[in-house]
């Protein structure tokens, strides 16, 4: 679709890099200035205009894309509206609520569509946050702090002069300001606001407009934030453009609301009582450009939609700086007009379960898209760490404030009722942004629904999104496992290995289709979304599946560059079937190899996140288990890498066939 830039400055140098990439074409730049409209042209090989009129009526483009000063959004935009051409503006999308307004009826009388930035809510990082309040981690979010320190703009910008005619209200405090409505829908009303004209004297130029804004915004369904806009306080302040959020049962802090990137430590969640902890990306960054809105506005105008919702929301923005200008002038609460404006529906969670289950007598020939959907790394709850039994509470606590959405327990752990614990307390994600897989230990598989019951009782929760078989081996009875990490290690070690009079293992007389069939059971009435077997060959596997009426939708084993497992892993995918990943960093030496600490080294990473993510990239989840904080924030976010096939090979050549712990 073609377009046309109107502004050839800065910003649509920032616009025009993602060009090449991008299925829009550039029929033409528009500038006052002549020269730097010809200029930006020769480099795009595009028509150069000095005169909007001239531009829209020379060109075929579809869609205005205005880059022109902040003071002349308004005007220029209303004039490509009433020459029939849809406008994507930068912000803001003008600098009174009623101009705003009145570009919002101009483009709905015209049919037209009509979009503004920033796009940063839709950007990894903000998505990560909103994701965070949409599984309830903050309960009724109350608070919130946001500060937009523009900085002295006369010592990082060229051009500085519509920055000091508009203030750093329209400039940076449209970034937190979108994310607010965005999160929360339209603010009511400004309680108060200051407004300071405050510069150094040595500055040959000084802003027209208050240099720095503080006010106080009451949100119809959401917090009372106090936001802070200034160009007196440098943009390498600590606070830059931060947004925390404080609710009953958590804080939320983004590092930098108007970021187009995530990093590691872009956005941390604190639950009430605890140490704000890291909430790392878990896939690819998406690379967001400043071109992408466009790109998505255009695809909207070409599906045959008029798409406004994103000015209304930056109408409303305006009618909140408007309204903080007012209250600063006048004194007292100034009401907000909500100019139509409302919050995003929000990402998706991390987690979907699949309700309804696959079933037949063979799951030959299942695509692979029947796969359920799983996090791209998930968290192991087992209390066995290094040869001896640990605690794990901490350790669960924090993997779930990080956001890892995937728990991998099981009552042989004896820790169930620790993890229920933390799931029912204040900041806990909702049940239905987590994956919760359980397993059946060997002693109980002619007591499956029991075993169940216990486990999900323990959890606090109706059903599993897997259960599974622990292993496929049936062992002897010994009584109910019940909590057993309140229990002597012998006490327990006697209930969960039953050892006959001469020191074997005291083995049940059960077939692994009869515990299958047992398992099945589970599914039945309801107590597992689906089922699973573990630490199984491809044997035994497929007895599972000639006998099964439910097909496993997961299998869990032990892999890692040692012991790749690759056949069975693509005999799974062949099926529709998830691999998961246990013990995929424990084995001995792994980590100390060379081949890893290059790749990783070249990634600028840990060996240890080198693994995760060639399991990822394969396909496979990990659950990998630390009690190192730091590292379960580290694991989590190697989700978010992806090998090369080069990479790949060169882990492949860690094969050991007679790998044996």
């Amino acid at each position: 679709m073609n377009c046309l830039f109107v502004g050839a400055g800065a910003v649509a140098e920032q616009y025009a890099a993602a060009l090449p990439e991008s299925p829009l074409t550039l029929a033409g730049v528009c500038d006052l200035d002549a020269d730097r409209a010809a200029e930006f042209a020769a480099a795009r090989d595009c028509a150069a205009f000095a005169d909007l009129d001239a531009a829209l009526a020379e060109t075929d483009a579809e869609i205005v894309v205005n880059l022109t000063s902040h003071a002349a959004h308004a005007g220029v935009t209303r004039s490509c509206l009433d020459a029939g051409v849809h406008v994507y503006s930068e912000k803001p999308l003008a600098l009174d609520a009623d101009a705003a307004r009145d570009l919002l009826d101009r483009a709905e009388n015209a049919g037209l569509g009509l979009a503004c930035a920033p796009i940063t809510p839709d950007c990894d990082a903000q998505r990560i946050a909103a994701r965070a309040i949409g599984d309830g981690r903050l309960g009724r979010v109350g608070l919130a702090t946001a500060h937009a320190h523009v900085g002295r703009v006369t010592e990082w910008h060229d051009r500085p002069d519509s920055f000091l005619e508009v203030g750093p209200l329209y400039d940076g405090g449209v970034y937190p300001l979108s994310l607010l409505v965005a999160w929360f829908g339209p603010a009511t009303e400004v309680r108060v606001a200051d407004a300071l004209d405050t510069w150094p004297e040595r500055e040959e130029q000084s802003p027209t407009a208050p240099s720095h804004v503080e006010a106080t915004i009451a949100f119809a369904d959401g917090p009372t934030a106090r936001l802070t806009a200034s160009f007196y306080v440098p943009h390498r302040a600590r606070e830059f453009y931060g947004l925390e959020l404080h609710g009953d049962d958590g804080s939320l802090s983004l590092d930098d609301a108007g970021a187009m990137t995530a990093e590691r430590d872009s956005v941390s969640f604190g639950r009430a009582g605890r140490e704000y902890t890291p909430m790392p990306p878990q896939a690819p960054a998406d690379g967001s450009t400043h071109l992408d809105g466009v790109e998505r506005f255009a695809a909207a105008i070409a599906d045959g939609r008029r798409p406004r919702e994103r000015a209304r929301r930056g109408a409303h923005v305006v009618a909140i700086c408007e309204a903080i200008e007012t209250a600063a002038a006048e004194s007292g609460p100034v009401s907000i007009p909500d100019c139509g404006a409302t919050a995003d529906p929000g990402p998706a969670p991390v987690v979907r379960p699949e309700a309804e289950q696959r079933r037949g007598a063979s799951t030959t020939g299942v695509a692979r898209s029947s796969a359920i959907r799983l996090p791209s790394v998930g968290f192991g709850c087992s209390r066995y760490r290094d040869g001896e039994y640990v605690d794990r509470e901490e350790s669960v606590a924090t993997a779930l404030d990080a956001g890892y959405r995937l728990l991998d327990s099981a009552e042989l752990y004896g820790n169930e009722h620790r993890i229920g614990d933390l799931l029912a307390a204040p900041g806990a994600p909702e049940r239905e942004s987590l994956f919760l897989l359980g397993k059946v230990w060997n002693t109980n598989h002619e007591h499956v629904l029991e075993a169940c019951r216990g486990s999900l009782d323990e959890l606090g929760v109706d059903a599993f999104d897997c259960y599974a078989l622990h292993w496929p081996d049936s062992w002897a009875y010994r009584g109910a496992l019940e909590r057993l990490a309140e229990k002597p290690v012998d006490a327990a070690e006697e209930l969960t290995f039953p050892a006959e009079e001469s020191g074997e293992r005291a083995t049940a007389d059960l077939s692994l289709a009869e515990s299958w069939r047992n398992l099945e059971a589970a599914h039945e009435q309801g107590l597992a979304r689906t089922l699973g077997v573990c630490n199984v060959d491809r044997e035994q596997l497929a007895t599972v599946l000639a006998v099964a009426n439910v097909p496993p939708a997961v299998v869990q084993i032990e892999r890692h560059p040692y012991q790749p497992r690759s056949e069975l892993v693509e005999f799974c995918h062949d099926r529709g079937i998830r691999v998961i990943a246990h013990s995929p960093l424990s084995a001995p030496g792994l980590l100390d190899e060379s081949v890893l600490a290059e790749i990783a080294a070249e990634r600028d990473c840990s060996p240890a996140a080198v693994v995760v993510a060639w399991n990822v990239t394969a396909g496979v989840v990990p659950i990998p288990a630390s009690n190192d904080s730091e590292h379960v924030v580290d694991n989590l976010h190697a989700g978010s890498l992806r090998l090369d096939a080069s990479e790949m090979r060169r882990i492949a050549t860690l094969a050991d066939p007679a790998f044996e712990r």
